[in-house]
Formats: C-alpha cells, sequence, structure tokens
C-alpha cells in the first residue's frame, strides 16, 4: 500500500525521502519502517496529550509535533516497549524490529538533520530475543518436495517445478525470485543476477538442475506476456506476486506429505543453505556472498549440525573405544 505523505508531518516525509534516496531502502522496507514509526507516533501523540491509548490508532500524525519528540525520554521508550507488549501483544522479537524503526528515526532527527539536540534512543536495550534454530527440510525431504512439483497435472508444472527448483537449490529470498527478468539469466555463463536487499545487486552461479528447469519453462511459454521481462509469469501473463509464489509452495509442501510443520518460502531458503553447508561443505564466507547477507554473523545460523553429524563427531573421538575393565569382563 502506498504511504499517503500528505497525511504525515514534514520531518516524516524527510526521512522517508532519506531512506529512500540517500540509504537505498526498497519500497517494502520504507513502508515498514513507516508503519512502525507511525505507530510510535500516534501512540505519543496521545500519552502527550491524555488522550486514551484506544484511541492512537486515530490519532493523525499531522498533529504530531517535534516539540512532542523533543519531550521523549529513555523512560518514555521503556513505557512504548510495555506498551507493545502488553496491549498490543507483540513479541519480542516485533518489539526489536520495531524499536529499530523508532531508534533510526531519532538517529536521522538528531544527529543527520540536527532537529533534536538529544537523542533518547541512544542508550536504549532491547528485548532480548530467543534465537532459535531455522526450520529446515532434510534432504530426503527436499527430493520428495522437487517429485512432488514435477508430478503436478496442471498447466503450470514447468514453471512450478522451476520455482521450488531454485528456492532449494540456490536460496533465494521470495522477493528476489518474483523481482528476476528473464534478461537476468546467463546461460552461457552458468549464472543470474539477483536484485537484493537494499537493491544490492551480486551474481549467484546456477548448476545443472536450475539451468534445466530455467529452459524448460521458458521453452513452455507460448503467448506473449503482457510483462516480457519478468521471469515468471501468472497465468494472466503478468509477473507472478508473491503470494501466488507462497501457494505454489505450499500447495507443493501439501502433496509432498510435508504440510503443517510451519515452512515456507524463506524456510526454503534455509533448506538450501543448510543442504549447501552439510551435504556439500560450503564454507560460511561462500554462503553469505551466495544468500547475499550483509554479516557473516546472519550467515553462521546455518552452521547447526544434524544430529547424525553430531554423533558421528563424539564417536570419532579416539577415547570412544576406551571401557573400563570391569565392562568388559
Amino acid at each position: 500500500m502506498a504511504i499517503d505523505r500528505s497525511a504525515n508531518p514534514l520531518f516524516l516525509n524527510d526521512y522517508l525521502t532519506y531512506l529512500d534516496v540517500i540509504r537505498g531502502k526498497a519500497k517494502r522496507t520504507v513502508t515498514e519502517y513507516y508503519n512502525d514509526i507511525a505507530l510510535f507516533l500516534r501512540w505519543l501523540h496521545c500519552t502527550v496529550n491524555g488522550k486514551s491509548i484506544a484511541d492512537a490508532a486515530e490519532a493523525d500524525l499531522r498533529d504530531v509535533t517535534l516539540d512532542e519528540l523533543r519531550g521523549v525520554s529513555l523512560a518514555s521508550l521503556y513505557d512504548y516497549i510495555r506498551y507493545l507488549r502488553d496491549v498490543r501483544g507483540n513479541t519480542p522479537r516485533s518489539v526489536s524490529r520495531r524499536m529499530c524503526a523508532v531508534r533510526s528515526l531519532f538517529k536521522y532527527l538528531t544527529r543527520t538533520q540536527g532537529l533534536l539536540e538529544k537523542d533518547p534512543a541512544q542508550n536504549l536495550e532491547l528485548p532480548t530475543v530467543k534465537k532459535a534454530l531455522p526450520r529446515f527440510l532434510t534432504l530426503e525431504e527436499s527430493q520428495r518436495m522437487l517429485q512432488s512439483a514435477e508430478e503436478e497435472s496442471s498447466r503450470d508444472m514447468l514453471r512450478d517445478y522451476c520455482i521450488v527448483t531454485l528456492f532449494l537449490n540456490c536460496g533465494f529470498r521470495l522477493a528476489e525470485l518474483v523481482g528476476m527478468n528473464v534478461g537476468d539469466v546467463d546461460f552461457y555463463n552458468r549464472q543470474i543476477r539477483v536484485l537484493g536487499k537494499g537493491s544490492k545487486e551480486r551474481i549467484v552461479y546456477l548448476n545443472d538442475a536450475c539451468l534445466a528447469a530455467i529452459q524448460d519453462y521458458l521453452n513452455s511459454r507460448d503467448n506473449p506476456p503482457e510483462e516480457p521481462h519478468a521471469l515468471f509469469l501468472s497465468r494472466n501473463h503478468r509477473r507472478i506476486s508473491r503470494r501466488r509464489v507462497q501457494q505454489i509452495v505450499e500447495n507443493t509442501l501439501k502433496a509432498s506429505g510435508l504440510a503443517g510443520k510451519g515452512l515456507s518460502t524463506h524456510k526454503l531458503r534455509h533448506t538450501a543453505a543448510t543442504l549447501m553447508y552439510q551435504h556439500g561443505h560450503v564454507d560460511t564466507l561462500t554462503l553469505k556472498e551466495i544468500l547475499g547477507h550483509q554479516s557473516i554473523a546472519t550467515t553462521e545460523i546455518y552452521t547447526h549440525l544434524s544430529s547424525e553429524q553430531r554423533q558421528n563427531a563424539i564417536d570419532s573421538n579416539p577415547l570412544a573405544g576406551e571401557r573400563s575393565k570391569k565392562s568388559r569382563s
């Protein structure tokens, strides 16, 4: 949904422009930042003016002033965190995400623009987010999913099979796959140009399975598309939507008997990374480049080991064969 800038105070619109033009944030990211900040500003306006928090959703953003922001303290921000947790029921992860957007706004208003003298979020500590291992498919489950996609009777089978193949082999993000163009594929050099987060381009090499799946799908496209540059098309010959890709993955998981396990397109990204790490013995630096991570710390979540690997590691200890004399007798 497009942002209605006419309903915003000037400083907020300037910040959104900064995110777009200077920081190079994707439109979706800018919208997410805006939604998180708008919620905070509405809460702040109601709190400062003695209005009910229940009216926060209806508060007019144009009424929010810089003077109200100047009155924000570190304690105020913790009150807002309590509001997110207790009133809105946000998880620690959601709270942290929302507060990162708020912290970014205050940093812009103080250090970049100088509109505020003090940054109340400078020493803000965020709730601890539980680090869980990513969910992923095993090698056997991945093969089962590919088989189900190939056995689909739909006229879109080659497209859907290609989508699942790219997810499981290359670990693309949903937005990256939807945004791919035919011209991004280089069959001669066996690679594809990917536009990742923050409009950062990277080159990902394609294996035989991916190249064959793309070629078979392109050969099946007979009608002139409305969007000829788009790689993946819907039945109306336009670029496929994110939701349609999600449905394709959901349907294939169901056909594979893998539904109800909390899996999604992003979990297929986890699967590709895990398979490369566990079975291909790909190092984390290489994975970082393939996945388009900004920090190696993000990639390191894939260095978890399977139960079989853990067992083999313990069994490989040179003391594994040592037993007491009593047990040998």
